[in-house]
């Protein structure tokens, strides 16, 4: 049954341009992840009639690999499914591949597509106002493949959803909040979206919204980021969520992995305390992959502090020199200050002048400029290939006592004292943290991009500040920067 709406999608596919696809955030599901998403759902014992919605149905993948799922279970003789699709071009191909799951069928199945917007059709209901329905249709089962598409912050979408909303969102998210909102209590939601909600302050209303009304059973991740979709370019990360409406947490979660879309019978398989996965005012997601990294969340969440906690915070960069390059200077002249870059943090140090083109800024912006004083610098973007996320270089302003002031770009973060001058040893102590093999690892876990995120820094475990401190003075006894020697440091206080 299935292969044969993929075939006819595969015609649509190719008879639609591409970005006219893309202006809706249209990517279609492969045959094999269908079948994949499926089959995490359960049947209850005697059941005989599921409701299922489809919200962004496309051209009825998901819905029919949900129709051809349930052959298997004898006791169900009654589907009823609702399709949410408002884009002209797929309805055609849909309403064909729903007719023919509906004759291939041994089950008596009802299906009705609704083309308004699927969120703003349900404002008033999702946010309890007067003229919603006291009582939306709700169903068992609720399977999505959403847009994947940035929308401005004042669009129809995320003025209907502003719990759920912060700044311009992704149509991905709604969908997925809309999605947890119209399942029965206990019911089933399984979703293949990117990975991006998983951290970082951006989502935090989605997350705070999506993990106290529902939990996550089974999260599975696809090792490669181009291979998930069949005839589209989708790079960024993705994954599969199984998601129960419920308010009690599991006591696990399944966390499985793939390379690709196409070997579903190759998967590795984890099961990790619900505890270790969801965890923090922030409702990060720790995606783990393996033991090695369940042992790292392990050594870390011992420690019950942050760097705010300790009275130190990341920050980024001040100057965005595209947008201030009346104010950028290849040479030293008589005002000027240094700027500082990602390519001046080298071996562990920060190295000034290299002989890079504008090395200094003149101006009297206050915002862009900072007191000369010790930081610890940090990158915040690396490139995927690149062995580690966290590079990072220790900077001491008794080495530059020419200037008063600096500026930093904004393609490094930095950490600075919240309350005064960081010691030498603190920052020395707090290279040792971000120069480790343990921390750079957390990173990883907690973020799959290639940015260093400040917020999500800032949320990091980290040990007490004489900790720290006595980190940083063995490694300025040692005088040896290496990774290393960096993890033989910290080893002694998170054993």
């Amino acid at each position: 049954m299935l292969e044969k709406i993929i075939e006819l999608t595969n015609l649509y596919i190719d008879s639609m341009p591409k970005k006219e696809r893309k202006k809706c955030g249209q990517f279609f599901t492969s045959l094999e992840t269908a079948r994949f998403m499926v089959n995490l759902y359960e049947i209850p014992i005697g059941k005989q009639s599921v409701t299922v919605l489809d919200a962004g149905a496309g051209s009825g993948i998901l819905s029919c690999a949900f129709i051809e799922w349930l052959e298997q279970f004898d006791t169900i003789t009654e589907v009823k499914l609702t399709c949410y699709e408002n884009d002209e071009n797929v309805l055609g191909i849909l309403r064909e591949n729903l007719d023919y799951c509906k004759k291939c069928s041994t089950k008596r199945v009802e299906y009705h597509i609704r083309t308004e917007n699927y969120i703003t059709s349900q404002y008033l209901d999702f946010n309890c106002m007067i003229g919603g329905n006291p009582n939306p249709p709700k169903y068992d089962y609720v399977i999505g493949n959403p847009p994947y598409m940035k929308i401005p912050k004042g669009a129809p979408e995320a003025a209907a959803m502003p719990k759920v909303c912060y700044g311009a969102p992704n149509m991905y998210f709604i969908f997925a909040a809309m999605g947890l909102f119209n399942l029965k209590d206990g019911g089933e939601m399984v979703y293949i979206i990117p990975r991006s909600w998983t951290s970082g302050a951006y989502f935090k209303r989605f997350r705070q919204y999506f993990l106290t009304e529902g939990k996550l059973e089974h999260i599975h991740l696809f090792v490669s980021r181009d291979k998930v979709f069949d005839k589209e370019d989708v790079l960024q990360e993705t994954i599969i969520i199984k998601a129960r409406k419920t308010h009690l947490s599991p006591e696990q979660v399944k966390l499985t992995s793939s390379k690709s879309n196409k070997d579903f019978d190759e998967i590795t398989s984890l099961t990790v305390p619900y505890t270790l996965v969801v965890t923090g005012k922030n409702y990060y997601v720790y995606l783990v992959t393996d033991d090695k990294e369940v042992e790292v969340l392990k050594r870390l969440h011992q420690f019950c502090q942050t760097l705010p906690d300790i009275g130190v915070k990341m920050k980024t960069g001040l100057t965005v020199d595209f947008r201030n390059r009346s104010i950028l200077r290849d040479e030293e002249e008589e005002g000027a200050i240094p700027l500082f870059y990602s390519q001046h943090i080298k071996q562990g140090k920060v190295e000034f002048p290299i002989q890079k083109e504008h090395e200094y800024v003149v101006t009297e912006q206050r915002g862009l400029m900072q007191d000369n004083k010790n930081y610890l610098f940090v990158k915040r973007f690396t490139a995927k290939e690149e062995p580690r996320r966290l590079q990072c270089g220790i900077y001491l302003a008794k080495n530059y006592p020419q200037y008063t002031k600096i500026s930093t770009q904004n393609k490094i973060n930095f950490i600075d004292g919240l309350l005064g001058e960081m010691s030498e040893c603190l920052v020395y102590g707090l290279f040792v943290l971000f120069n480790s093999t343990l921390y750079d690892k957390y990173y990883r876990i907690l973020n799959g991009s290639t940015q260093v995120n400040s917020t999500e820094v800032n949320s990091m475990p980290v040990p007490d500040m004489e900790s720290i401190q006595e980190m940083g003075r063995k490694l300025m006894k040692t005088k040896d920067l290496s990774e290393k020697n960096c993890d033989l440091i910290l080893e002694g206080y998170c054993g």
